[in-house]
């Protein structure tokens, strides 16, 4: 069964620190990421196994949490479907932005 992490952070920077960590560590997915108050706030969020995303959602909590602060973070156990409705239509709008 599919879960979701999300970690927020301030600024790009610790955000791509987190999900490089997160990646590394667990059989995760990038999902989506998104931008807020001119990308002072960051939040990635990632897909994988309940255990997979725990592990990963620490250690990327940590590592973004290092360079400047991480202001939340949290592991959805198979999300309602409209959360993942959700998901997809902020992935839609990321990968439109990314070209």
């Amino acid at each position: 069964m599919k879960s979701i992490g999300i970690v927020e952070v301030v600024g790009v920077v610790a955000g791509v620190q987190a999900l490089d960590a997160m990646i590394k560590t667990s059989n995760v997915t990038f999902k989506t990421m998104e931008n807020r108050l001119g990308g002072r706030l960051v939040t990635i969020v990632i897909e994988g196994s309940i255990e997979d995303v725990q592990a990963a959602i620490e250690v990327g909590y940590k590592a973004g949490d290092s360079i400047t602060k991480c202001v939340a973070h949290a592991v959805i156990p198979r999300p309602h479907e409209e959360v993942i409705a959700l998901l997809e239509k902020s992935s839609l709008k990321f990968n439109k932005a990314r070209g």
